[in-house]
Formats: C-alpha cells, structure tokens, sequence
C-alpha cells in the first residue's frame, strides 16, 4: 500500500473514530463550546501564534468552563480564578490527572514524575518533594548554593566591563548550575562545552515545544512521525540528554555511598535498592532517568527566563529599578550576599519580582490536566480521558483580580502601607496537587539572583527604555520573552 493510499485510510478511520466519540459525547452533559469540524475540530479557529487569546474570545460566547476539541481530542478549558481555583483547588482529587502530551510522553517514553498518573505519580512525587525539602529547598543547603552561585554570575558579568551582552546563556547556565547541584551533586564552569550543549538543547525543545509545529505534533503525533521535519532532531536532541543523564547515573552507581547521599540521584539509587525486591516498586531505573529529565528542563528554562524578563522590565522602567536599589542598599547594602530571610523587610523588592511572574505569564495554559474517570463540575459532566486546560494566563490577567491587569504594576502586591500583600489569584506556578514541586527553589533563585543583581550593577541597553519590548518571542505553550543585549555598568 502506498503512502497516499495509507494516509486516506488512516484519514477515513479517524473520521469513523470521530463520528463515533460525537455520539459519544452526547450522552454527557458537556460544558458549551463552538461547533468542531471532524479530525481538525476546532483548530482552524486559533491563533497558532497566541491560542489562548482565542480562548479567551470563545469564553466572551461559552463562559468559564467549555468545550473546544484540538484536533479530535476532546478538550476543557477552565477560564478565570473562580474555574480554576474550584477545579484544582476544591476539586484537587477530581483533577489531578496529567495528560498524555504526545511530545512529552515520546521525550519521557511515559515515565517520570511530570506525565505519570496514579499511584507512580503518587510515589515519585512524594519522593521528590521530600528530597528537594532534604536537600534545603526552602532551608538553608540551597541557599548556600544559590548564593554560591550568584558570586559566580556577577563575576562573569563584571568581565563585561559595561559593554553590551546577551545574558540568555548566562542566565541558562546560571539557574541550571542550581538544579546540578541538587540533582548531579556538582556545578558546572560556564566554559564547559558539554554543558553548554545540553543547555543549547534544553533552549530548542523549549522553543519546539512553544511552535505550531510542536503543538502539531502534539495534535497529530502519528502523521507527524511519518513526515520530514524539526520533530525527527529534537528528539534526537532529547535522546542526547538522556544519554548524558544516564553516564551521570553510572558514575553515580560506582561512587555510591548509602549511608551519606549527595544528591537527588543518590537518593533515587539508595531507595531503588530498598525496594528491589517489590515487584510493583516505583523506583526503578526508567523513572529516575525520566524524573531528573523532567527536573533538568522543568528546572532551567522556565527561571532563566523569568530572569532575563526581570531584567528587561528593570531596563524599561528605570525608576522602578532605582526604588528596588534604594531598598536593597537600605536593608542589605552592597558587600552582603541577600537571604531568604531579608525578603520580609523588602516589600517592594517581593512585589516587583511577583509582578514580573505575574506579567509574563511564563505557562499561559498551566500543563494540561486529564480526567481519569467521569467527572462531574459546576452541574456539567466531563467525560473520561477529555484533556483539561487550565488557562493560567486568564487568572493572572483576569480584571476582577487585579487593578491593571495589563500594565505592569507592582501596587497589585502591596497596600496601602507599603506592605507586600498576597494575591490568591497570583498562580504562576498553577495549584493543587499538581502545581510545580519546584516552586519553592524557583522562588529563592528569583529573589537571590534578582537581588544580588542589582547590588552589583544598574541595568540598561544602548537603546534605552523604550526600545524594550515587553510582549514575548513566542506564545504558545510558554511565552518565552524576546532576547536583547544588556549592559550591566557596576555600582
């Protein structure tokens, strides 16, 4: 059978399959959504460049809880705080299924912590929560590494000497030298040219990710793996990674001492052979290389971004980078590595950097979410295996939430007197018993970096304020903000 006559079958199945779930479909009571044309659904209605602004558009029409199908697969998308919060958060043991992401599920072959399900996902992210905790996230072991870390950064920028540079890479290798640490047990030199590799891969699978491509290939996974293009090299690229992590595994194996683990890996290995004899353990060799992956990628891209945007916002709102020094200087002053702890007398430091969270929207629809079983919400059913969206971009920019949603503004997280105040609608990381195990690392290096940062230097670029272009590169499955060349001139 030739490939056009295979195409035509496959194309005719689907049909079938799709008329078939339509029937389906009508036996539930499902929440209101645009008519969906067969196979294709409702995709010729996006906007490759920026879906969830299509999103938002059809909830004016279907309200906070409706129905789209990506392609066939049948799709829910959950709009504004109320949604959101009453899905993840009330209803968090309805909601915590992951979907099985085709891009994802082919880069982890379906293990790991970030796309497992049930009880592997019950154990592995038990287990990582409670190693990272071990390791001082949110105590003092990592910080030291951050704060480690962060002397390293402004050294290498000093060498800039106030002429123009890209801080991406930078940034890349700094927020990745932390996840090392935790999970390798060892930094990396910013020379390293391995290192530099695996970071210039992590940047193309973000980047694929984020691309209609990549979100083709997340629709149609089948027909894209029969024809030419990006796909075939990122996963090439992805098997590259995975290669490096299992060298770092073996040298782990070798220089294992039970009785005083360095890091995440130790670990893992230490508790894989504690349950060697449970045939239905978790801890097995599959879910560690996928679990470190998972925290590699998850770990490095997503911080150095938010960074890199901190940075941009910094050049072009000069008076807000000046009030953060005047701040810093007063409570730290200039020789003091910041702490976890000055972060309470720091209120306008703490609201800037949420605001930066908050404007950037880094994961605009959350990860998606999957129904396990029948679920019933908000006087709907939602059938088993539909893919659930939970549009995090329209809780961080939602109008009955913040007072200017769409300018950035650091009053949202301060009152009246100046005190930082909290938002529960401030959701970057998601919520509920899937919202990021990471978050509370990602907090500490975006308070550090950004701090130590401007004790060392005043940001800028030859173009001055208004050459900074807030809106993102990409804005897909991230918005990945734009790149610029930043001068760093020492205080």
């Amino acid at each position: 059978m030739d490939f056009t006559s295979t195409v035509i079958l496959a194309g005719l199945i689907l049909a079938l399959l799709w008329v078939i779930s339509v029937k389906n479909s009508r036996k539930y009571r499902l929440p209101p959504g645009p008519f969906a044309l067969p196979l294709i659904g409702n995709l010729p209605q996006l906007d490759k460049n920026a879906p969830f602004k299509s999103f938002l558009k059809f909830s004016e029409t279907y309200g906070p809880v409706m129905t789209l199908y990506l392609g066939w697969q049948r799709t829910v998308v959950l709009v504004g705080y109320d949604s959101v919060k009453e899905a993840l958060v009330d209803q968090a043991d309805d909601f915590t299924g992951r979907g099985p992401l085709p891009f994802l599920l082919k880069a982890t072959k379906g293990y790991g912590l970030g796309i497992s399900n049930g009880e592997r996902w019950r154990q592995l992210r038990r287990f990582t929560l409670t190693t990272l905790r071990d390791f001082g996230m949110g105590r003092k072991g990592m910080e030291e590494w951050i704060q480690e870390e962060s002397k390293h950064l402004t050294a290498r920028i000093e060498t800039f000497k106030a002429s123009p540079f890209d801080p991406t890479f930078l940034l890349s290798r700094t927020v990745s030298n932390v996840i090392c640490c935790l999970v390798f047990g060892q930094r990396f030199s910013y020379e390293d040219k391995q290192f530099l590799h695996l970071l210039n891969i992590i940047s193309e699978i973000l980047k694929f990710g984020s691309s209609p491509l990549g979100q083709m290939y997340n629709v149609f996974p089948w027909l894209m793996e029969r024809l030419p293009g990006q796909q075939h090299t990122v996963f090439a690229q992805v098997e590259e990674v995975r290669e490096f992590i299992k060298m770092k595994i073996q040298e782990h194996k070798e220089t294992l001492d039970p009785s005083s683990p360095r890091d995440f890996i130790d670990c893992f290995l230490i508790r894989m052979n504690q349950e060697k004899h449970i045939p239905t353990t978790e801890f097995h060799y599959e879910n560690l290389v996928s679990t470190v992956m998972n925290l590699f990628l998850a770990g490095t891209e997503t911080t150095s971004s938010t960074i890199r945007y901190a940075l941009s916002v910094l050049i072009k709102y000069p008076n807000i980078q000046e009030k953060m020094q005047q701040e810093i200087d007063n409570v730290i002053g200039k020789d003091r590595c910041p702490n976890m702890e000055n972060r309470k007398s720091l209120p306008f430091t703490d609201a800037v950097i949420h605001e930066v969270q908050r404007f950037l929207d880094i994961v605009p629809f959350s990860l998606p979410h999957y129904t396990l079983n029948d679920i019933s919400f908000r006087g709907y059913t939602i059938p088993k295996d539909t893919v659930i969206l939970p549009l995090l971009h329209s809780v961080l920019k939602e109008e009955k939430q913040w007072a200017t949603p769409w300018s950035f503004n650091p009053q949202h997280f301060l009152d009246r007197n100046g005190n930082f105040k909290k938002n529960p609608a401030f959701m970057p990381f998601a919520a509920g018993k899937r919202a990021c195990v990471g978050e509370s690392l990602a907090r500490m290096e975006l308070f550090i970096f950004i701090v130590s940062l401007l004790q060392h230097f005043t940001i800028s670029c030859t173009g001055g304020p208004d050459s900074m272009n807030l809106i993102p590169e990409y804005s897909s499955f991230a918005n990945v903000p734009r790149r610029y060349q930043i001068i760093a001139t020492p205080r």
